[in-house]
């Protein structure tokens, strides 16, 4: 079974539009802030209404302009996690828990299935604590907690990591990956962060604007985004304007040379993106006299910026991206780029 969303909502200067399915597994939706991504998911949950289209739920219609269906929250059976985890202050853990059983009538099953949850999420002692005295981690599964005790069909996050620091947001990246495929059903993560996206999705839908541009597997995606968009949304470096100038063949003016590539060129080619790992002095094919113009240190590796010798002074310069210990002692006159890491993008 899958879920099925085709929706469309205005949003200001830009109309959302939105459509995919997703099956079995965490699908993630990676795109910048105020791109439509968590409204797209208000929409899903039923807090926010669509101005058309349909969603549709393990066959179960939850929304349909059309034939004007509209379940509330509530009959859906989906579980949001809101990006401040919208705990109740004044509740304790444990409470905050049993919030998630309300239809279940029996107080036994309600306090069984209440333990049963603690004890997945890893909240053995921590039953009788208010929302400010948890950590962040502790905060975050305890909101999952109450969610997933009500078993729902359907988990969404949105930006479940924006209120936690850098070193917290890494330690708890596996921990969740590890929770939500044995939750075993379908999860929908929102995220602008291609790390997270990359770490933590089988699959992702690129939205910019509105629009979803693409949904692939993760790897795929980040071998091929297919336009300019999602390749920058994936952290290429190095995109500019090109043109075909043959089946494998590639123009790009602002570089002034002429690429192969491993992929079949398409007419309708509006730039290439090459990643800044790949560049190499030691690339047999595309070979490009270049001359280095200045360097950023990060913590663990050298952003080198380089000129080809025929580029324009207009353009920016190319990034090529190493480990410290990898620096070369004299910058090479050369540098080549495997065809196979051409991005076209269109």
């Amino acid at each position: 079974m899958s879920l099925i969303v085709d929706i469309r909502k205005r949003l200001g200067d830009f109309t959302l539009e939105a459509a995919f399915e997703a099956e079995k597994g965490i699908t993630g939706i990676l795109g910048p802030s105020g791109c439509g991504k968590s409204m797209t998911l208000k929409c899903i949950a039923g807090v926010e209404r669509p101005d058309a289209g349909h969603i549709e739920l393990d066959g179960v219609t939850l929304f349909d302009a059309a034939r004007k269906i509209d379940f509330p929250p509530q009959r859906r059976q989906v579980g949001y996690l809101f990006q401040n985890y919208a705990l109740f202050p004044n509740m304790t853990v444990r409470q905050n828990i049993l919030c998630g059983l309300r239809r279940e009538n029996s107080r036994e099953a309600r306090e069984r299935r209440a333990r049963e949850i603690v004890r997945l999420m890893r909240l053995e002692g921590l039953e009788e604590h208010r929302p400010a005295q948890l950590s962040g981690g502790q905060a975050q599964r305890a909101a999952l907690a109450r969610i997933l005790v009500s078993e729902p069909k359907l988990l969404m996050l949105d930006e479940p990591f924006s209120a936690l620091d850098g070193h917290l947001r890494d330690s708890l990246k596996l921990e969740l990956r590890d929770l939500l495929k044995s939750f075993g059903r379908e999860v929908l993560l929102v995220t602008h962060s291609r790390d997270e996206a990359y770490d933590l999705c089988g699959r992702i839908a690129v939205m910019d604007a509105g629009r979803l541009l693409t949904v692939k597997p993760t790897k795929a995606l980040f071998a091929d985004p297919g336009s300019v968009e999602a390749a920058v949304l994936t952290g290429c470096k190095n995109i500019a304007a090109a043109r075909k100038t043959g089946p494998y063949e590639v123009e790009v003016p602002d570089w002034g040379v002429r690429l192969q590539t491993a992929r079949e060129v398409r007419e309708d080619l509006k730039a290439i993106g090459i990643r800044a790992h790949y560049f190499s002095p030691a690339a047999r094919q595309n070979r490009m006299r270049v001359r280095y113009a200045e360097e950023m240190e990060e913590p663990f590796e050298l952003i080198l910026q380089f000129r080809t010798e025929g580029q324009s002074p207009d353009s920016p310069p190319i990034w090529w991206r190493l480990p410290k210990d990898k620096r070369p002692q004299i910058f090479p006159e050369e540098i080549g780029i495997n065809p196979v890491n051409i991005l076209l993008l269109y």
